[in-house]
């Protein structure tokens, strides 16, 4: 069968009559005779399209529209599209079903080729729509979500779901890219993606942070030695990953470091637990790497409950300490960007001293066909350049999908030439960048500290 419709009429003729259209196509047809079937049905079944009649006795169509959207919002499932059917000859029908959202309106009696074109444009268009979705969520280089919608799914899953919340950190992985190139980098991450994808289960939910840096949620996974035996097994199949790549020579120590935080046993906010799982990643860091470490074992004080002044004082220090701990620029949005633009702004006007704005815009070139990659990869590429070129106190703002708004900070005129060259060789070694065009713009801008009378 392909296409599955859902047809909803309380007159048994027009139900036999599409059915009957709808059959001859090999679509599979459900007939029900009046909203609230529908709306006890759709509770275990999601169909592709549903053919719905505006009259109908108790539940006209416009309700049962308005009952099925507040029933799929709650449980969280895609809204499924619905075609109105109606014999009304004003327009008044036909109006007041595109403002509910319907995907068309079709008029009564039903024009066989009409129908049949317009349920599969609806089917085809939905698709389509789901499709960019997918691809707008998704990081394209190792198939995880990207950071924006996964932090979105991760939070709704900290606050419902227990399991446990873990950064994943490759060690050593800067190494990768020095001494083999960026391609070669990309394949060394690429394979990662498929060992833990190996190593995981259908619930779990993984999320590329940026770079090297990973977090996933791992559903009613509740304690250290599952993370301990997680942590080896991605080990051990990524040094093989790592042999097969480059040879038996492979000398660099490329491991795996894990920190992680019961959820929802240190809370559920994943504002509040991230950071969590982050020191303990953190303290992985500091022992030598190679490691996974639960929040809160071996005598580290649970906080997250406390209302002591001291223990507040340290788990808040603890929590801002560690969020920007690796190496780096800060990456952020365009509210936290402004925020601290602003204070930057106040502080260098005070003390005095110069920063240094910068504005990339990466574009197609004219030979589009030379390109080895799509625009967008390019754009995440260079984003990996500026982490990997700029330095800690250096700021970064994604503005758009292609343009990035950079702000160094403590820079001389002399210096600038120096970072620029260190940003572009960066971005070109180890493989072509041909069909992508860097434009970049850079101000100056110097504070002179103000004098105040004694």
């Amino acid at each position: 069968m392909g296409v599955w419709i859902v047809v909803v009429d309380d007159d048994a003729m027009t139900l036999t009559y599409v059915k009957s259209i709808l059959r001859e196509q090999d679509m599979r047809v459900t007939c029900l005779r009046s909203g609230r079937d529908l709306l006890k049905y759709m509770g275990k079944n999601t169909p592709d399209l549903i053919l719905l009649d505006i009259q109908m006795p108790e539940m006209d169509g416009f309700e049962t529209y308005q009952a099925l959207r507040r029933m799929e919002e709650k449980e969280g499932r895609k809204p499924t599209p619905i075609i109105f059917l109606s014999g009304m000859e004003t327009s008044d029908a036909e109006i007041r079903s595109f403002e509910q959202g319907a995907a068309d309106f079709i008029r009564k009696p039903v024009h066989k080729e009409i129908l049949i074109r317009r349920i599969l444009n609806a089917v085809k268009h939905t698709q389509e729509l789901e499709l960019l979705k997918e691809e707008a969520s998704v990081d394209k280089l190792t198939g995880f979500l990207n950071k924006a919608a996964g932090t979105m799914r991760l939070t709704k899953l900290c606050s419902e779901r227990a399991g446990m919340l873990i950064i994943l950190d490759l060690d050593n992985f800067k190494l990768v890219n020095d001494l083999y190139g960026h391609n070669m980098g990309d394949k060394f991450l690429t394979a990662f993606a498929d060992v833990v994808r190996r190593n995981i289960r259908a619930q779990d939910v993984m999320v590329r942070i940026g770079g090297d840096e990973f977090m996933g949620f791992f559903c009613n996974m509740n304690d250290e030695a599952a993370l301990k035996s997680l942590h080896r097994r991605l080990n051990d199949e990524l040094l093989h990953e790592a042999i097969a790549l480059a040879g038996k020579d492979f000398e660099i120590p490329l491991s795996i470091s894990l920190g992680a935080v019961l959820v929802p046993e240190h809370g559920r906010d994943y504002e509040m637990l991230f950071p969590l799982a982050d020191s303990a990643l953190y303290k992985v860091k500091q022992t030598g790497k190679n490691g996974s470490r639960l929040y809160g074992q071996e005598g580290e004080n649970d906080l997250s409950e406390s209302n002591d002044i001291k223990k507040e004082f340290a788990r808040i220090t603890q929590m801002v300490e560690g969020w920007h701990r690796r190496g780096g620029p800060i990456s952020m949005d365009m509210e936290q960007f402004s925020i601290i633009y602003h204070f930057l702004h106040q502080f260098y006007k005070r003390y005095g001293g110069m920063i240094v704005k910068l504005l990339f815009i990466l574009s197609d070139e004219e030979n589009i066909e030379a390109r080895p990659y799509s625009l967008s990869d390019a754009v995440e590429k260079f984003d990996l350049c500026l982490q990997d070129a700029l330095r800690k106190s250096d700021m970064i703002l994604r503005y758009k999908a292609n343009q990035f708004y950079v702000i160094l900070q403590n820079l001389s005129e002399e210096d600038f030439p120096i970072v620029f060259r260190r940003i572009m060789d960066t971005w070109e070694a180890g493989e072509t960048h041909s069909g992508i065009h860097i434009e970049y713009l850079m101000e100056y801008v110097i504070y002179e500290k103000e004098c105040y009378d004694k």
